[in-house]
């Protein structure tokens, strides 16, 4: 059963990435694995993507030690020599390795994503100035569109309900 799985993990990791792909989104995350007996840090990475005919996909994830440029670079290379072609945009965190890697992609421009902006914000802003400092940065609302009314502090929305349970059709 594990080899049909690892099978099947295989030919996900190694598709070919036809067709190109404008916007990728880059992050990593930092679990703890156990190595030579030792609990440590490593860096996985992902890169997910929007093709030209507007489907998100996950497009390949990473292991390694560190966010490091060489990291990076390497990653991207792979998904390059997987196909993947026309990226016009890199999405991500502010981190340098990862800048300096998107920085070495031909036609490529990078962008701060907006949540690891806010994120950033909202550590400087201090526990008084949060509510301010959110309420100014974020985005007007759409033409046409009303607000959705807030609930008040503490209370729960109604898409957090648990779903109700019936035996029968009503």
């Amino acid at each position: 059963m594990c080899g049909e799985i690892d099978e099947k993990i295989d030919a996900f990791l190694n598709r070919p990435l036809e067709g190109e792909w404008p916007y990728i989104w880059l992050d990593a995350t930092y679990p703890k694995v156990r190595q030579n007996g030792r609990i440590v840090p490593v860096a996985v990475i992902i890169a997910v993507g929007i093709n030209s005919a507007g489907r998100r996909e996950v497009l390949g994830p990473a292991i390694g030690p560190s966010e490091a440029e060489t990291f990076w670079t390497d990653f991207l290379r792979q998904l390059a020599r997987r196909g993947q072609r026309g990226v016009k945009l890199v999405i991500s965190d502010a981190h340098e390795g990862l800048k300096a890697a998107v920085a070495n992609q031909p036609l490529a421009s990078w962008q701060r994503c907006r949540v690891h902006f806010m994120r950033n914000v909202l550590t400087h802003a201090g526990t008084q100035g949060r509510r301010v400092v959110a309420a100014v940065s974020s985005p007007p609302p759409s033409p046409g569109t009303t607000p959705r009314p807030r609930a008040p502090s503490g209370a729960r929305s109604p898409t957090s309900r648990a779903p109700e349970c019936r035996s029968s059709p009503p």
